[in-house]
């Protein structure tokens, strides 16, 4: 069980059989009673927030997680699949689950994963991973120096907005948490 008392912002707790994590939190004393924490805390499956008071020295559950190393095998169909490098053990999971971060994932890559009650719902990725360029458009001689952007999709399925130099089979940086370009390789 966790204390109010406990509480800082990235403190994962478990309301009501789901997994929260605490975005903010601020101690406050309302003129007449007891002290009161107020929260805002991001639901970890569905990513939902909301906002949440509690009174001082409540006790609420801590979640069953762990942060564990995987492999990432392959695509089959909807789902990721998943190796435990330790155990071997393979997890197919809903793409659902992974999100928007399985199109930063390369078949081989090494990611630490997020299990809670032994169902992956979270992937932590490094700040910014490198990509092959699967298709776009041909580069333009000449079109160095304009601010002029092109679709292209990565090897992966992820799709970024590149400079207009960029060819097909040209490794480039991407950004993991927005998504953006951030050089060539």
């Amino acid at each position: 069980m966790i204390s109010t008392k406990d509480f800082r912002t990235g403190l994962k707790i478990e309301i009501d059989g789901k997994p929260f994590e605490i975005i903010e939190f601020q101690h406050f004393k309302p003129g007449k009673g007891g002290a009161m924490v107020r929260t805002k805390l991001r639901q970890m499956m569905t990513g939902q927030v909301l906002d949440k008071t509690f009174r001082s020295g409540e006790k609420v559950d801590k979640p069953d997680m762990s942060v564990t190393e995987m492999q990432y095998i392959f695509r089959d169909g909807e789902n990721f699949v998943f190796m435990d490098l330790e155990t071997y053990e393979q997890m197919h999971v809903p793409g659902d689950n992974v999100g928007p971060q399985g199109g930063f994932i390369k078949e081989g890559d090494t990611v630490k994963v997020l299990l809670y009650n032994g169902e992956l719902i979270g992937v932590d990725l490094p700040a910014n991973v490198s990509l092959k360029v699967a298709q776009t458009d041909p580069g333009i001689q000449g079109d160095r120096v304009s601010n002029a952007t092109k679709p292209a999709t990565m090897e992966t399925g992820l799709k970024v907005n590149v400079p207009l130099f960029i060819n097909e089979g040209d490794v480039i940086k991407v950004d993991t948490r927005s998504g953006e370009y951030l050089g060539r390789e």
